[in-house]
This record gives C-alpha cells, sequence and structure tokens, in this order.
C-alpha cells in the first residue's frame, strides 16, 4: 500500500514510464492532495495513456468511479470541473449517468448553470436522478420557469418522475407562484401514487400555503395519515405568511398535544405569530422552550428574537439578541432600526442607521424608509436635510416608497415646503403618494390647500382610497371647513370607499370643533356601526373645548366603559370640570384616578441647538444654563405685559390663586424651550419646538406675541397639529 506524506514524492512518480505500477501509485496518492491531481490530469491526459490502449484500460480499471467522485466532491471552480470532465470523457465514462449526474450537481454548485445544462443536454439517455439534478439546480438558482419547462419536457419524453421530482418541481411552482401548474402536478402526484407520500404532502402544503390558498394547504395537511416536524412547520409558516397567526399558534398548539418535538425553524414561524400579534407573553414561552432545547442562538432564531421583542417594546432585550451575531445581516438592522423607530427611540435608531452606512451595508427600502420615520420623530430639519441629502446620493433617489416617507418626514419637522418639494420632484406619483402629500397639508392646518391636491390629483387620473380621505377629512377639522369636509365624506360613495370609523371619528371632530356639539351627536347616533374609542374621543375633545358638560360626561361614561384605564379621557373630563369651576367633581375625578392607579402624562417639549436635542420639563431647573434660561424667561413676561399680554385665567385648570397661576403658566415647558432658544440663536434665526401634549390658550397666545416682540418665526409641534407663529399671528387662525 503507498501512503504519500507530500506532493514530491507523487511527482517523481509522474516522470516514470507509463506503467501500470505508477499509475497504481498515483491513483491512490493523488486524492491527497486534489490541487496536484487536477494538474496531473490536465498534463498526462493526452500523454502516455492515450498512446496505449491497454494502459487506458488499467487505468480504468485502476481509477475507479469513488476516484472520480472524490475529484469532483474537491472541484472549487470550473476549470477543475473542465479538467474532471475531460478525463471521463477520455475514459470512456460519458455515458455513466451517476457521473454526469455528479457533475451537472458540481457545475451547478460553483454556479455554471450554462456548463451544467450543456451535459445535460449532450447525455444520450438521462435517467429520472439526472432528470432530477438538472431540475433541481435550476431551482437552487431561481430559475423556476426553467425548472418547470424542464418537467414538461420529461413528461414528454415519458420519464417517469418519483418523490425527489415533484418536491422539487413544486418547490419552482411555491416560488413564482403558479397556482395552474402547481394544480397540474398534484394530478401526477394523485395518479403515480404518492397521495400517501409525506415528503410530496409537505411540498404540496407549502405550495399552497405560498399561493395563498391556506384553505387547499390545510385540507392536503389534514388528509396526511403520518405528519412529520417538516408538515407541521409548513403549516405553521403557511398561516403566518397568510396573515393568520391566530391559527398558525392553533396549530402548534396541536402540534405540541402530539408530543412532536419542534425544531429551531418551527420556533421563527411560532414566532413570527407572535410578534405579528405582539404577543408578549407567548413569545416569552416560546423563548423559554428554545434555550431547553438548545436552540436559543441559531442564528434565525436570533432574528426571530430580535424582531419579536423590538416588536413588543422592550428594545434593550432585542438589542442584547443583535449585539450577539458578530455580523449581522440585513433583516437584523432593519429590525433593530425599525423596533427603536416605533418605539420612540428615534435618536438610537439613527445612530444604528449612521453605524450600519459605516460598515458598508447594503441597504434596503425598510432601513431608509425606517430611519426616515426616526428623523420625522426627533424634529429636526438639520437632520431631516441630511437624510434628504443621503438619499440624493444612493439608489433609493427616485423610489416612491422612501420619496413618500420624506414628504412625512419633512412635514413632521414643520417644513411643509420642502415636503412640497420632494412631492413635485417625484416623477411617477401614487395614491399613497398624493395621500401623503394631503396628510402634510393637514397637520399644518393648510386645508383649503389639501382640497386643491385632492382636485390636482383626480385631474392627474389617479382614484383616491380610504386614506386619501381621511387625510382630507382631517385637513378639513383643523381648518374649520365645515361644509367642504361634510361634502367629501359624502362622495366617498363615488369611489365605492365604505367610511370606517377614522372617517366617522373625523366628521364627529369637524362638527364638534365648530361648535356643532349636537349635530355631531346626532351624527353618532345615525351611524351604522357601533361607535368606538376614536368617536367618542372626538366627541369629548369637542366638549372640552365648548366646556359642554353633560355630553362631555356622556362620552367620557361611554369612553370609561370602553377603556377604563385611560388617563387621557379621565384628564379631559377633570379639565371639563375645572374650567366650569366644577372643583367637587375635580376633585373627585381626582380620587378614582387615585384608587385607579392613573397619574396625569407630564408634559415635555424639546429644542435642537447646535444639532443637540435639549428636552425641558413644567418649571424645570436641571438645565446647566437654567439661571440664564428663567432671567430670558422674566424678562420676556415683562416685554410681554408691557405689549398687552394678560394671562386668561378662566383656561386655568386647577383651582389656584391669580399669583400661582401667573407662576404655572410662565414656566410650561414650552416656554422654558423659548427662553433657551432665544439665548442659544442669532437674532432671526427660526425657533423649532415639540411638545408632547396639546398647547394651552395662554401658551398659544403668548407665543403669538413673542414671534412678534421677538421678530422670530416660531414652529410648534404639539400633540394634535402643527402651529407657525409669525408676526404676531399663528397658522391655525387661532382654531385648534
Amino acid at each position: 500500500m503507498y501512503v504519500r506524506k507530500s506532493s514530491s514524492s507523487l511527482v517523481s512518480l509522474c516522470r516514470l514510464p507509463a506503467n501500470v505500477q505508477p499509475l497504481r501509485a498515483v491513483t491512490l496518492g493523488l486524492f491527497e492532495f486534489p490541487d496536484f491531481a487536477f494538474g496531473f490530469i490536465r498534463s498526462h491526459s493526452s500523454v502516455g495513456l492515450r498512446l496505449n490502449s491497454g494502459i487506458q484500460k488499467s487505468f480504468r480499471a485502476l481509477v475507479p468511479d469513488s476516484c472520480f467522485m472524490h475529484l469532483i466532491d474537491n472541484a472549487i471552480n470550473r476549470s477543475h470541473f473542465n479538467q474532471v470532465n475531460a478525463r471521463v470523457l477520455v475514459s470512456g465514462l460519458r455515458c455513466h449517468g451517476f457521473l454526469v449526474t455528479k457533475l451537472v450537481n458540481g457545475y451547478a454548485r460553483v454556479g455554471e448553470m450554462r456548463y451544467a445544462r450543456d451535459l445535460f443536454d449532450d447525455f444520450p439517455d438521462p435517467d429520472v436522478f439526472l432528470w432530477n439534478a438538472i431540475i433541481r439546480c435550476h431551482s437552487r438558482h431561481n430559475l423556476f420557469r426553467d425548472a418547470l419547462g424542464l418537467y414538461s419536457k420529461m413528461q414528454l419524453l415519458w420519464v417517469s418522475p418519483d418523490s425527489f421530482t415533484f418536491t422539487c418541481v413544486l418547490k419552482a411552482c411555491s416560488a413564482l407562484p403558479s397556482l395552474e401548474m402547481g394544480r397540474r402536478v398534484q394530478c401526477q402526484i394523485l395518479r403515480r401514487g404518492f397521495d400517501s407520500d409525506v415528503f410530496v404532502q409537505n411540498g404540496l402544503v407549502t405550495f399552497y400555503a405560498k399561493c395563498g390558498e391556506i384553505e387547499l394547504a390545510n385540507k392536503v395537511f389534514w388528509r396526511l395519515s403520518e405528519r412529520t416536524i417538516v408538515t407541521w412547520t409548513s403549516m405553521i409558516s403557511g398561516y403566518v405568511q397568510n396573515g393568520q397567526p391566530l391559527e398558525a399558534l392553533r396549530v402548534y398548539g396541536q402540534m405540541r398535544k402530539t408530543n412532536m418535538k419542534p425544531e429551531w425553524i418551527t420556533f421563527v414561524s411560532v414566532l413570527k405569530a407572535c410578534t405579528d400579534l405582539e404577543g408578549l407573553e407567548g413569545g416569552e414561552s416560546i423563548h423559554g422552550c428554545a434555550i431547553k432545547m438548545g436552540f436559543e442562538l441559531e442564528p434565525d432564531l436570533v432574528v426571530a428574537f430580535t424582531a419579536f421583542y423590538a416588536k413588543c417594546g422592550l428594545v434593550t432585550v432585542a438589542r442584547l439578541f443583535f449585539d450577539l451575531v458578530e455580523t449581522p445581516n440585513l433583516v437584523l438592522w432593519n429590525a433593530m432600526i425599525s423596533g427603536y423607530s416605533k418605539n420612540g427611540l428615534a435618536q438610537e435608531a439613527i445612530e444604528l442607521f449612521r453605524r450600519m452606512v459605516k460598515k458598508n451595508v447594503i441597504l434596503d427600502s425598510i432601513s431608509v424608509t425606517s430611519t426616515i420615520s426616526a428623523c420625522g420623530q426627533v424634529g429636526s430639519i438639520d437632520l431631516a436635510k441630511w437624510m434628504d441629502e443621503y438619499i440624493a446620493s444612493s439608489e433609493f433617489k427616485d423610489a416612491v416608497v422612501v420619496n413618500t416617507a420624506l414628504i412625512d418626514m419633512y412635514a413632521k419637522c414643520g417644513s411643509i415646503n420642502l415636503s412640497r418639494d420632494v412631492f413635485n420632484r417625484t416623477k411617477d406619483k401614487d395614491v399613497v403618494m398624493w395621500s401623503a402629500m394631503i396628510a402634510a397639508y393637514a397637520v399644518h392646518g393648510e386645508g383649503q390647500e389639501a382640497i386643491d391636491l385632492f382636485k390636482a390629483m383626480r385631474k392627474a387620473g389617479v382614484p383616491p382610497n380610504d386614506v386619501t380621505f381621511v387625510s382630507l377629512l382631517s385637513a378639513c377639522k383643523h381648518s374649520g371647513l365645515v361644509e367642504d369636509g361634510w361634502k367629501l365624506f359624502h362622495c366617498m360613495s363615488e369611489y365605492s370607499i365604505q367610511p370606517r370609523h377614522q372617517h366617522y371619528a373625523c366628521v364627529v371632530d369637524l362638527l364638534g370643533r365648530a361648535g356643532y356639539l349636537d349635530r355631531a351627536y346626532e351624527f353618532i347616533r345615525n351611524m351604522p356601526m357601533e361607535p368606538g374609542l376614536s368617536i367618542w374621543g372626538a366627541l369629548l375633545t369637542a366638549c372640552k373645548i365648548h366646556q359642554h358638560v353633560p355630553l362631555g360626561e356622556l362620552a367620557a361614561e361611554r369612553l370609561f366603559s370602553l377603556d377604563p384605564y385611560s388617563t387621557g379621557h379621565h384628564v379631559q373630563l377633570s379639565n371639563i370640570y375645572a374650567s366650569a369651576r366644577m372643583w367637587d367633581r375635580v376633585s373627585k375625578l381626582r380620587v378614582l384616578m387615585k384608587e385607579k392607579g392613573l397619574s396625569k402624562d407630564l408634559g415635555y417639549s424639546s429644542i435642537e441647538i447646535n444639532g443637540k436635542l435639549q428636552v425641558f420639563q413644567v418649571g424645570d431647573k436641571s438645565h446647566p444654563r437654567f439661571k440664564e434660561i428663567f432671567e430670558e424667561l422674566e424678562s420676556l413676561e415683562r416685554r410681554l405685559k408691557e405689549a398687552g399680554f394678560s394671562i386668561d385665567a378662566e383656561s386655568v385648570l386647577h383651582d389656584l390663586d391669580h399669583e400661582e397661576t401667573e407662576e404655572t403658566l410662565c414656566n410650561h415647558s414650552e416656554r422654558i424651550a423659548i427662553a433657551y432658544g432665544l439665548i442659544s440663536t442669532p437674532p432671526g434665526t427660526t425657533l423649532r419646538i415639540i411638545k408632547n401634549l396639546r398647547a394651552c390658550v395662554n401658551c398659544h397666545a403668548a407665543i403669538k406675541l413673542i414671534s412678534k416682540v421677538e421678530n422670530r418665526e416660531i414652529v410648534v409641534r404639539d400633540a394634535n397639529r402643527f402651529h407657525h407663529f409669525k408676526d404676531g399671528n399663528c397658522s391655525c387662525g387661532d382654531y385648534w
């Protein structure tokens, strides 16, 4: 027996005359050195072996099929496969079906599908194994139509498919998807007696699920006498893919009752169902099972855990999973950025995006739109412009979905003009983009512009959808365009759009804000559906604005029955009582809130100066420059009084004396933020403030006067809309 420690000994053997003994040595030794083996084949394929047919026969006897298999398995590029292919041809083994099948798979493995197909086409009479190989290779390289074409050709040549054939073909049908072709394949499956083959039936379940025919998948699933973990997982995944997470969890529960042990891929699908439902408890249970079974660190499960915890608001836990991965893939980056953005951690989302760009990770529209959304939350116009510039130099500059997100971002950052610039420069506008621009006008209180844009949209031949009308009605309610809003609501039927709760809530808000409270209540009573939280909430807000106690109590009663633990509804009713100076009812309501464990949300305002976001609360003295800020506040109050400003004591929602009232109002968070902005920026600089609650009447009046006294434009985004203060006026026209 020959044992070679290095390729040099083989080289010396190759220099010997071509006879059986050195060939045997080479044959036994070259497979220890694949690179040398390919060189040997290349240099000797046309020398000694060709000269002597006896030696050639000896070589074929001494180089069994397993040696060629070894060479094929060790080949790493097209050149290697070409050399083996040439040797197979010289050795007269080109009609050896098993060798050719291995070569076809090998060429496909290195991405050389043209060579694989040529080799297949040259084979005189391929058997089912070779057909399966070429069909599978095309399917794996996403050449699904070619794979189905080969299957059809196979049928014409009367080659009988086996279970492996059907599995590959069904995969191709699922990927396209091609429902018609898949049904034809199912007929073949039944005709050839594979209706009980568990692997083929798994393929059918997956096929029907991916084609959206979940009921047919369900029929195939329950008709099976034997179900493997793959079958169960296919059914669970099918329900998830078709937007039925509850059914997915139900099937998972039935699987567990059969004592079937789940695989990690099963947990991925179940976690996706929990993510869609935001079912924290169920997802944590799955997490526990995964830990017990040792699957916790499976790469796909790590991605699933990241997405799940991020969607459920536990972004800190999600980040722990994210950091476990040395090189996160795009899905993982997107899950984390989206999780931060959706849970109000905009700065963290933006920082992660910057890190992603720095690492040269290839982005997609999800990465970009999630970050754009985060920029909108921050409200920084400088940050928004940076994001816009990045998009302009990227492949996403013409993407409608990205430009739609930019429109929304600029609108949330207080610049309706920049939103319109993005809208105007986009060539192909879909209904979502038109609706986004209308919504931008709505939140800035420019109702007439929104209506004019809607007319342009119709002229452009773009049919509106239900979201378009929500934006239009919202624009009308913020601008007091009652009759226009009423007409728009009733013209929805022209587009075969059925009003939903959002539309009814907008109409109630539209009527209520304008003071038509009885008309709004009558509208609610005549609704064709049961009014929900948004409807009664709109009526309660209107009652607070117009200090209508009886109707406010009625609306609050309905809200408390639907959502007894909502702080906002309790606070609004308390404000209604306070505005009517019904202090005993205010006290009782506060006691009730305390018993329920409810507390009023703290008001805060933020302002960005030199790229840094500063946040202030009522009476906030935590800032390093608080002495300068309060000196500016006192100076500002003196100038406001000199200009004729006086506090509207009736709007104060606490039972306080005049001195306490004045001090409380002057220390509201937006007033502190404005004072900080005045001492931190050059004269004439626009100040942009974000407030988490609705602006109070006194602060609104004060900021109007500040804009005139300081000759500044001040943009305030409160919980409902934007206010553009300039020259003593507000864009809302005191209607908000």
